[in-house]
């Protein structure tokens, strides 16, 4: 740990712009930073993966593009179509979006064909599959892994960054015990700091997928100067998912499993004054 190499780090980030408002001056930015400190891609959307390869003519830096982003409520032919465009235009990384309710309604066939039609149309490109973990409990986070790794996918995904809640170590944790070594795991939504990044590759986060990695390896530098201590929770736990979780965005049994979770979370006794 007091050895972490910065350069490996960067090679963990999909430097990431998602949002609607993003023009081709933002786009053009987040590439040269993304050449600047050597990450391994950018995220865009589908339509800015054309503009952002050019961007990145000459370096290592390669394109991941999003599908079906961010509700996966789109059709599966369409998510296809999606894809096989994003891979014609550069794209040599695919981030799909899974359908939420269909996974959560148990549809299992569903979800393992649309994943892999997905698949089949990115090829050669690698597809990230994204679960929304703040939507799925721990069983149905651990059943989508299984179904990813039947479809074919090369990674999972926590987050689309636009739900109740980003990534939370317990799911990245999850995923890579279910998905075993040989497949990715991407943590993305709410890896902000230098420490965030760090709790998520400890629990098993292969890949980051953030606006933050500039950030990040700010922080990557200092890191030899911590304390032992440094990477623990804050109090209350900041990795809590029933702290930054909204009745707004989560369906009441949703909102009711993730804050018992928290009430038996490991720092449950270690903070008790805080919890009640």
């Amino acid at each position: 740990m007091k050895n972490f190499d910065v350069s490996t780090l960067a090679k963990m980030i999909d430097h990431t712009e998602l949002k609607s408002n993003s023009g081709e001056k933002k786009i053009k930015n987040l590439c040269e930073e993304a050449k600047q400190y050597e990450f391994i891609s950018v995220c865009v959307n589908p339509a800015n993966v054309e503009f952002a390869k050019k961007q990145l003519e000459g370096s290592d830096v390669i394109v991941c593009s999003v599908v079906g982003f961010p509700l996966g409520m789109n059709t599966t032919e369409i998510k296809a179509l999606e894809a096989k465009k994003a891979v014609e235009q550069g794209a040599t990384e695919i981030d799909m979006v899974i359908n939420v309710g269909a996974m959560r309604d148990g549809k299992h066939d569903y979800i393992r064909e649309d994943i892999k039609q997905v698949v089949q149309a990115s090829a050669p490109a690698h597809v990230k599959v994204i679960l929304e973990t703040c939507y799925l409990t721990d069983k149905e986070i651990i059943k989508a892994c299984e179904l990813s790794v039947e479809a074919g996918a090369h990674f999972v995904k926590t987050s689309t960054g636009f739900g109740a809640f980003g990534s939370f170590e317990h799911h990245v944790r999850l995923m890579r015990e279910t998905v075993g070594p040989d497949i990715g795991v991407k943590a993305s939504g709410g890896v902000s700091n230098f420490k965030d990044a760090m709790r998520m590759i400890n629990a098993g986060a292969t890949r980051l997928g953030t606006s933050a990695g500039i950030l990040i390896l700010e922080g990557a530098k200092l890191f030899k100067f911590a304390p032992a201590a440094w990477l623990e929770p804050e109090i209350p736990c900041h990795t809590c998912p029933a702290r930054s979780a909204s009745m707004a965005k989560l369906p009441k049994a949703l909102y009711q499993y993730y804050t018992n979770m928290c009430l038996k979370c490991d720092h449950r006794e270690k903070y008790n004054k805080f919890y009640e």
